[in-house]
């Protein structure tokens, strides 16, 4: 990988299509997994040992790494490369493993009680970067994805999410139906930085779960990942904007991103609690805060200027559009009265945590934030095509756990990778230093600095 000082920290467009063995024994030895390797061989037992388990499972690694669609076309240049055989750790003259031993070993990687240890890699790698970059997780986006598999012919095993029909249907500004995508499978559930694009937590659910509902168990993930009180932002779709949702991130004082979901059928607007019928200020489904301009032959309605979020008071704090832009306005005696500050309101943020958030979403500060949660799409992106999660050609609830577990741990162990990388100051002779970050991961992960 030739990457720049100029590059970002995490350049995730240096990945090459075909890494050399250094990056793989690199990524290999980042992988945290003596836990895991431990209870797949306590799991084994006395059974035959013709493959080392360590072997199995960095076979089973460097599939992704190499970007390999089947097993198949990763065994096959094992058969034809030494020196991978080498990284991997089969000594001369030892067989390489089938393509049925490797279904197995999935299939055992997979089950529930790996889970725990399967996760936990990830886990300890994303706190290896969390302890050294000072802005990972800050602000955070989520989505989710559809997922293509295939169902185990005997039902498979009862205790995971097993392959299911899913449906999402999109509907244009009017309402109605424009779109409906269908497949059958899983669904995704994904956090990650917005800034450097890493992935901090996920969930695999069936196709049909909720996105609001598995929210909170992928928070969980990204807060045991990040020091506490890293997370000041988290943005997602319309799928997150239930009470509960936004009650959940207000206990852990992270100012949610969240468009809002359109419920008033009937109505536009509505005063603001405590105000009674004689006030001019209202507000829409969105908590965008109005006044009317009562003296004109026409009532007018004009948004009020936001001030900003009072956090002692955690309150929200409007003025009058009129007195703070400095035009005139007809209203302006019957509002403001002799004040030459204006007429000001203050929203509690209480009232309505779904409506009135501390960041509101009429604000260019919302918008800007919001631009973020792309970076989860394009996270979504790299899962499904780059390394090929959606191939749909994985058979079983196990297989498929240990396929898309493993596929997060070689993003993340990559990600300490690029971060990690010596960065060149100009062509491929210039020099090549270690950046402070580079040199810390490379301390964690007990590498030479050379």
């Amino acid at each position: 990988m030739h990457i720049l000082t100029t590059d970002p920290l995490f350049a995730w467009d240096k990945l090459p299509d075909s890494p050399c063995l250094a990056i793989v024994r690199q990524a290999l030895e980042l992988l945290p997994d003596e836990k895991l390797l431990a209870a797949l061989q306590a799991h084994r037992g006395h059974g035959r040992n013709d493959y080392p388990l360590h072997v199995l499972w960095r076979v089973h690694v460097v599939q992704y790494v190499l970007r390999h669609p089947t097993m198949e076309a990763c065994l096959g240049e094992l058969e034809r490369n030494p020196a991978l055989r080498k990284v991997v750790g089969l000594e001369e003259g030892c067989a390489i493993p089938s393509a049925w031993n490797m279904s197995r070993f999935v299939a055992v990687l997979g089950r529930p009680e790996h889970h725990p240890l399967h996760r936990q890699v990830f886990m300890e790698l994303g706190q290896r970067l969390a302890g050294v970059v000072p802005d990972l997780g800050e602000h955070v986006a989520g989505d989710s994805a559809a997922l293509s598999a295939r169902a185990d012919s005997d039902g498979g095993e009862g205790t995971l999410p097993q392959p299911c029909p899913g449906r999402k249907e999109y509907h244009d500004e009017a309402g109605n139906l424009a779109k409906v995508y269908e497949w059958f499978g899983y669904k995704f559930h994904l956090m990650v930085d917005t800034k450097h694009e890493v992935a901090l937590g996920y969930r695999l659910t069936g196709a049909t779960a909720s996105d609001a509902l598995q929210i909170p168990q992928v928070l969980q993930d990204v807060l045991a990942i990040l020091p506490a009180g890293r997370i000041k932002t988290l943005a997602y779709d319309k799928a997150a904007d239930d009470l509960k949702t936004h009650e959940l991130l207000h206990t852990k004082k992270i100012k949610p991103l969240i468009q809002n979901r359109c419920l008033w059928k009937e109505q536009s607007e509505q005063l603001l609690p405590g105000h009674d019928g004689r006030s001019n200020v209202v507000y829409d489904e969105a908590g965008t805060i109005y006044c009317y301009d009562k003296v004109s032959a026409v009532p007018c309605k004009r948004k009020m200027a936001y001030i900003g979020y009072e956090k002692s008071r955690r309150t929200l704090k409007y003025r009058c559009p009129a007195r703070h832009e400095g035009w005139p306005c007809p209203s302006d005696k019957k509002c403001n009265g002799q004040s030459k500050y204006g007429k000001t309101v203050r929203v509690k943020c209480a009232l309505d945590l779904r409506r009135f958030p501390p960041i509101p979403r009429a604000t260019q500060e919302f918008q800007r934030r919001y631009k973020g949660r792309s970076a989860s799409e394009r996270v979504n992106a790299r899962v499904k095509l780059f390394w090929g999660a959606d191939d749909g050609n994985v058979t079983g609830a196990a297989r498929f756990h240990a396929h898309m577990g493993t596929i997060m741990i070689v993003h993340i162990a990559l990600a300490n990778l690029l971060a990690m990388a010596p960065r060149h100051e100009g062509k491929s002779l210039s020099p090549v230093r270690l950046s402070v970050i580079a040199k810390r991961l490379r301390r964690a992960a007990d590498l030479k600095d050379t």
